[in-house]
């Protein structure tokens, strides 16, 4: 296992007067999965390309616990890393296409054969080795990519929009074997991706990426509870801010007075709620409750969409279709804010 760290990571294309990627500092535990999550264009690739030794950085330094990496060729980096296209040699059979790193390595062919045959049981292609890349499916065609680049116990692994070519249902399977594979062997990996509920499934911890620049790095789950800023909160669909004065852990606004959690400072700041922490109905202590006219109501099968008017402000309310059948538009109706939902952002 292999702790990476990336220290002011910065590449400006020739050409180019703004980075790419502007002084990207990240530290990936040994065995962690990682994901690189941002729109196209905000350095993922990029940083990833730096990581595998393709791209030369301008500035910062790559280095594999604790030793700088960047004078070494990316085939003496112990990086293996899959491509969005998978480029499997397509006259090659499977069996061939996943042993291909060990017989360039000078492997006798028996342990090759061995270990290709143990990595197709652990990819669940265990009969299609006599195959070409042409006769599978993309799901296929993904995991002998996968088990390709697993055979050779790479140091890091690199994934670049591994699901990215694959219908829901197969993304949903991939998702649960890459998990799998990455804990059982204990590979750092990590992954570019461009949809945040593949990073949220997938990642041990998340680096979002905006304009080549890191917002926030950090368990998935911090990104819902305790986005960093309003762009970072709107990329994980944030939807209600509320601008206002924190004075003593109260939130002063339209919505009147709003008890906060622990850790909210003083002064001005924009209040946020997910659409689906909100609750309908009073409070048990009456707290944290106002009432809103329903401007509209947008039904959408698992869920029904609320939009809420509280003087200028209007909130979306995410609920179970079943509990707010009852409910018209033009209706006034009562929400609770709970104060573990409720976060602050700067102003």
């Amino acid at each position: 296992m292999t702790h990476v760290s990336l220290q002011e990571l910065t590449k400006v294309y020739p050409g180019s007067v703004e980075p790419s990627l502007d002084q990207l500092s990240l530290e990936i535990a040994s065995g962690e999965l990682t994901a690189l999550l941002g729109p196209s264009g905000c350095g993922k690739t990029t940083t990833m390309k730096m990581i595998a030794g393709l791209l030369a950085p301008t500035s910062g330094d790559v280095t594999f616990d604790g030793r700088s990496v960047l004078k070494d060729k990316p085939e003496d980096r112990g990086v293996v890393m899959v491509f969005q296209n998978y480029l499997l040699f397509p006259y090659m059979t499977v069996a061939a296409n996943i042993g291909f790193g060990l017989k360039m390595r000078k492997i006798n062919q028996t342990e090759i054969d061995q270990r290709v045959s143990e990595m197709l049981d652990l990819v669940k292609l265990p009969d299609l080795g006599s195959r070409r890349p042409s006769e599978l499916s993309g799901g296929q065609q993904q995991r002998v990519a996968l088990a390709r680049a697993l055979i050779v116990q790479p140091n890091v692994l690199l994934l670049d929009e591994p699901l990215s070519n694959l219908d829901a249902h197969l993304r949903f399977e991939m998702r649960d074997l890459i998990r799998n594979l990455q804990q059982d062997m204990g590979i750092t990996t990590i992954f570019v991706t461009h949809d945040q509920e593949e990073a949220v499934v997938l990642a041990d911890k998340i680096a979002l990426i905006l304009d080549g620049r890191l917002k926030q790095y950090d368990v998935s789950s911090a990104f819902y509870s305790r986005p960093i800023d309003k762009a970072t909160a709107l990329f994980f669909g944030g939807q209600n801010f509320i601008e206002g004065q924190v004075e003593t852990g109260v939130f002063n606004s339209v919505l009147g007075k709003m008890q906060l959690p622990a850790g909210c400072n003083n002064g001005a700041g924009i209040l946020t709620i997910r659409p689906e922490n909100i609750r309908i109905g009073q409070s048990p202590d009456g707290l944290n409750t106002v009432t809103a006219s329903l401007s509209d109501k947008i039904y959408m099968g698992t869920q029904t969409r609320l939009l809420c008017q509280v003087g200028d402000s209007l909130l979306e309310v995410i609920a179970n279709p079943n509990d707010v059948q009852e409910y018209e538009v033009g209706q006034n109706i009562s929400l609770h804010f709970p104060r573990n939902a409720l976060w602050v952002l700067p102003s």
